[in-house]
């Protein structure tokens, strides 16, 4: 094939097998099989596709419901008594992968009973691993958490009020098709009673959190954290169960070292996927010189959609071209509208601020639960006398705004500062969030 390469191609397909799931993961014989289209591998990738877009939907493993059963020597005898659920569950991956967005007409037409069409199987597999980075999403979703996690409710007050507008609003097309509109009132209402129901469980759980992370303050070795998290808190009830996530990390740990082993051999399986695509191209070209000897007449669309590495090269080429071309329009369109923005925002002048000591920031950083949105509207808060904040509301917000002035300069570098010194780093969405919550005590 390849020479120079031919040597670790075990090596990077067994890094991939390695960085899977334990209980998703296949046989490196298996891909081997898939590429010359073996009926014997349809089975595994059929399940290996199903477990692995279930842990991610499902946000991770719950059981082991594989298509067909669970041993590959009564495959016929497991297909024939389970074939409603195999049949199930083989819709349930080409509807993901439709959702995602993945169109070889070829994929969709396989049976149900999953008998055959490995290749395809293995090129949708190949897909995911590059659309939707389907190891890095298994690794996040199946990462053991030691650390407390909660998020923030950011509801609206009326919430009701919205409910009863939708609800009102739903329903009226439905009188006109004679839709007996009790069962939908009783479904609206079953599904605000569960709402409910999730908001009070997720508010005691924040509270249960706010009381181990008070209760254990300062005993946590790491003074960024200090507190205990909820498991650090079950291992000093129970030293016993120390084994049980130690086998979990060790796991994980071995999942992310064959993972880095990946990505560093990850060349090597596309170049060798780039060879499945021409075998699959010249399986076509043969089955249509066939069917020329027998027919002598063949359509004009009846080929099989299959492209060489090499058309499949150009096309990339081409459609890069016109991103970059669609990036640079975006992008030239974007700073105008800034600077249209910049010319009409107003931002207020210095003003002073109130003193926090720093157990006052202390407090709320306990009282925001460790988030920084949260903790920015109560450094506003209490930062800003109250005077001009019953003045600014509706007057002032963040960035500013048509007839809204933005926040005072040093008021933004004294924010700025404290959160800096508070949080090591931010995610994205975090940083993205402060704006809202401050702008919230502003309305």
């Amino acid at each position: 094939m390849w020479r120079g390469r031919a040597g670790t191609l075990p090596a990077a397909i067994g890094a991939l097998c390695r960085a899977l799931p334990p209980v998703s993961r296949p046989a490196p014989e298996t891909f081997r099989l898939a590429k010359f289209d073996r009926p014997e591998a349809s089975l595994q990738i059929w399940r290996l596709l199903y477990s692995l877009l279930k842990q991610i939907h499902d946000g991770g493993w719950t059981e082991p419901d594989t298509i067909g059963g669970s041993c590959v020597e009564d495959d016929e005898r497991n297909m024939s008594e389970h074939a409603g659920s195999s049949g199930t569950q083989i819709r349930f991956v080409k509807s993901v992968l439709r959702y995602h967005g993945y169109g070889r007409p070829e994929f969709y037409q396989l049976p149900s009973d999953g008998s055959q069409g490995s290749r395809e199987l293995l090129l949708a597999f190949s897909w995911l691993l590059n659309r939707i980075s389907l190891l890095e999403r298994l690794l996040t979703v199946n990462r053991v958490k030691i650390g407390d996690e909660a998020s923030v409710c950011t509801c609206e007050d009326n919430l009701s009020n919205s409910w009863k507008d939708r609800t009102e609003i739903a329903l009226e097309p439905c009188l006109k098709r004679e839709v007996d509109v009790r069962y939908l009132q009783w479904l609206t209402g079953r599904l605000r009673f569960q709402w409910r129901s999730l908001h009070v469980d997720h508010q005691e759980q924040c509270k249960l959190l706010h009381k181990i992370h008070s209760y254990t303050s300062g005993c946590h070795m790491d003074q960024t954290i200090g507190h205990f998290s909820v498991t650090e808190t079950d291992l000093i009830r129970q030293p016993d169960s120390y084994k049980q996530l130690l086998q979990s990390l060790e796991s994980e740990t071995s999942r992310l070292e064959a993972f880095l082993e990946w990505k560093r051999l990850e060349p090597v399986y596309w170049h060798w996927m780039e060879t499945v695509l021409d075998t699959l191209d010249e399986d076509a070209n043969t089955f249509k010189s066939e069917d020329v000897c027998k027919e002598k007449n063949t359509l004009p669309n009846a080929n099989l959609c299959c492209h060489s590495a090499s058309n499949i090269i150009g096309e990339i080429d081409k459609l890069t071209k016109d991103l970059v071309t669609l990036h640079d329009g975006l992008h030239e369109l974007v700073n105008c509208k800034k600077s249209a923005w910049y010319e009409k925002q107003v931002t207020m002048g210095d003003i002073t601020l109130m003193r926090i000591s720093e157990s006052d920031r202390e407090r709320m950083l306990r009282e925001s639960l460790q988030r920084p949105g949260p903790y920015a509207a109560l450094l506003c808060r209490a930062m800003i006398p109250e005077y001009l904040i019953v003045s600014w509301r509706g007057n002032v917000s963040y960035f500013g705004g048509p007839n809204k002035a933005a926040l005072p300069r040093n008021l933004m570098q004294r924010l700025s500062n404290y959160l800096q010194e508070s949080f090591i780093e931010m995610s994205q969405e975090d940083y993205c969030s402060i704006p809202g919550h401050i702008d919230r005590i502003l309305l």
